[in-house]
C-alpha cells in the first residue's frame, strides 16, 4: 500500500497524503450515504404500506425512480402499489419490466400472477405460477396460489392435489385449508323453500309460498325451475316457472324463460322474458367490478298486459360490499284504457356483518313487482326495506327481509319473507 501511495503522489504533483486519505474517506462516505438513502426510502414505503397510506408510498417510489430510473427494487414496489390501487394494467407493466431483467424473481412472479388473477386471465396466471413453481417447488405461497387458479379453471382434482401439497410443506396454511373446504362445498344445485306475506291496510293479508331449484350443470349452462302458490284478494293461483342461462364467455351470459299459471286475476297467466348480461372489469381502488344486464319481460293477465324494459347494475365494492341499481320502464294496458308508460326503480346496498351474516338495505320508487296485479296500474309508491342472510352451515342458509310500501290514497303494504336454502 505504501508503494502504491508513493507512486500516486509522485504522479500527481502537489497532492499530499492527507488529501488522498480525505478523498478516499469522502468516496466511502458517499457510498455509505447512498446505501443508507436506499434503505431509508424502502423503510418509509413499508411504513406507509403498514398504515394503508398507499398514495404516500407510491409518491416515494415515483421520486426514487425519478432519481434512479433503473432501480429494479423501485419498479417492483411500483408494480405492487399500483396493483393494490386497482391500476392492474400499469402494475402488470411494471412487473414485466422487472422480469425482463430478472426472470427468476419469485416475489415479482407471484405479484404478477395476482394481477392476472384479478383480471380474470386465469390461464396466464397459471403459466406464471408454473414458472415460479419450477424455481421454488416447495414454496407454500406459490402452491396455494396455483391451487386457487386451478380451481377457478374448473380443474378441481388438480386444485385439491395442490392444496394437499401445500399442507405438506406448511400444515397450518390457512389458504390451503380454506381452499380445500371450499372445494368440498363444490355443488351443482340449490333448493330454496320460502314464504312471503303482504299485510295491507285496505285488504286481507296475502301469502305466497315458493319452491325453486337452481342448477349449474357446467361452466356454460344453468337452469331454474320453480313453482309458487298465491293466496291474494280471495283468490288462489299456482304458477310454474322455468328458465335457462348460457354463459358463452366468462363475462357474457344470455337467459331465456317463461311461466304459466292457472286462470285467475291476481297473477299473470303467462310470462316470457329474456336477459343479456356482461361483467366489466374495473381498475379502480373503489370499484372492483360491474355486472350489467338488460331484460325484457312480458306479462299477460286476464284483462291486462304489461311489457317491462329493465336495466340492472351490480357494482362490487371493497370489503365485499355491493351496490345494485335497477331501472324499469313499464308499458301497461288494461281493457278499455289507453296504453301507458310508467318508470320504476330501486337500489340496494349489501354488506357483510360478520363471517356468516350478510345484510342489505333497499329503497324503491314506483311499483316494483309486476308479477302481481296490485303492483301495476296508475299509482305511485315508495318502498323501504332491509334483509339478512345467515349461513348457519357450510351448505345451508336462511334469508329474510322486511319492507314497507307507502302508496297513494293512504294505502300501505307491509311485506316480509323468509326462505331456507340448501346446496348439494
Amino acid at each position: 500500500m505504501k508503494v502504491y501511495e508513493n507512486r500516486f503522489i509522485r504522479r500527481v504533483p502537489g497532492l499530499s497524503l492527507k488529501t488522498v486519505i480525505a478523498s478516499l474517506l469522502l468516496v466511502g462516505l458517499v457510498h455509505l450515504l447512498g446505501a443508507q438513502t436506499t434503505d431509508d426510502w424502502q423503510a418509509q414505503v413499508r411504513k406507509d404500506v403498514e398504515i394503508q397510506h398507499i398514495d404516500s408510498a407510491l409518491a416515494i417510489v415515483d421520486q426514487r425512480l425519478a432519481d434512479v430510473p433503473e432501480d429494479l427494487e423501485a419498479h417492483g414496489w411500483r408494480g405492487r402499489l399500483l396493483a393494490w390501487k386497482g391500476r392492474w394494467s400499469e402494475g402488470e407493466t411494471e412487473y414485466r419490466f422487472v422480469l425482463d431483467e430478472v426472470p427468476d424473481d419469485i416475489e415479482i412472479l407471484t405479484g404478477l400472477s395476482d394481477v392476472l388473477l384479478w383480471r380474470k386471465r386465469y390461464s396466464e396466471a397459471l403459466q406464471t405460477l408454473d414458472q415460479a413453481r419450477k424455481i421454488s417447488p416447495s414454496d407454500p405461497e406459490i402452491l396455494s396460489r396455483r391451487a386457487r387458479v386451478l380451481a377457478l379453471l374448473g380443474r378441481t382434482p388438480e386444485a385439491r392435489s395442490e392444496y394437499h401439497q401445500t399442507l405438506l410443506f406448511d400444515s397450518q396454511n390457512i389458504d390451503a385449508r380454506t381452499g380445500l373446504a371450499d372445494l368440498r362445498e363444490d355443488t351443482k344445485h340449490e333448493l330454496r323453500i320460502g314464504e312471503d306475506v303482504d299485510v295491507f291496510n285496505y285488504a286481507n293479508t296475502g301469502q305466497t309460498e315458493g319452491v325453486s331449484l337452481n342448477s349449474r350443470w357446467n361452466q356454460r349452462w344453468s337452469t331454474v325451475l320453480g313453482v309458487n302458490t298465491y293466496q291474494r284478494f280471495g283468490q288462489d293461483a299456482v304458477k310454474f316457472l322455468a328458465s335457462s342461462a348460457f354463459h358463452f364467455t366468462a363475462r357474457d351470459w344470455f337467459t331465456v324463460g317463461s311461466a304459466v299459471a292457472n286462470s285467475q286475476s291476481v297473477v299473470p297467466t303467462n310470462e316470457a322474458f329474456f336477459d343479456y348480461g356482461h361483467a366489466f372489469q374495473i381498475e379502480n381502488r373503489w370499484f372492483k367490478g360491474l355486472e350489467s344486464s338488460y331484460q325484457q319481460h312480458w306479462f299477460w293477465y286476464q284483462g291486462a298486459h304489461v311489457l317491462t324494459l329493465n336495466t340492472s347494475q351490480i357494482i362490487y365494492l371493497p370489503h365485499e360490499w355491493t351496490w345494485s341499481l335497477n331501472v324499469t320502464g313499464a308499458r301497461t294496458g288494461f281493457v278499455g284504457t289507453p296504453v301507458d308508460w310508467t318508470p320504476t326503480g330501486w337500489t340496494k346496498l349489501g354488506f357483510p356483518l360478520q363471517r356468516r351474516v350478510t345484510g342489505n338495505v333497499f329503497f324503491g320508487v314506483g311499483s316494483e313487482n309486476f308479477a302481481q296485479i296490485d303492483q301495476i296500474g296508475r299509482f305511485s309508491a315508495h318502498t323501504f326495506g332491509a334483509g339478512l342472510r345467515y349461513k348457519f352451515a357450510a351448505r345451508q342458509d336462511i334469508t329474510g327481509y322486511v319492507a314497507r310500501q307507502y302508496r297513494t290514497q293512504g294505502q300501505i303494504d307491509t311485506s316480509f319473507g323468509l326462505s331456507y336454502g340448501i346446496r348439494f
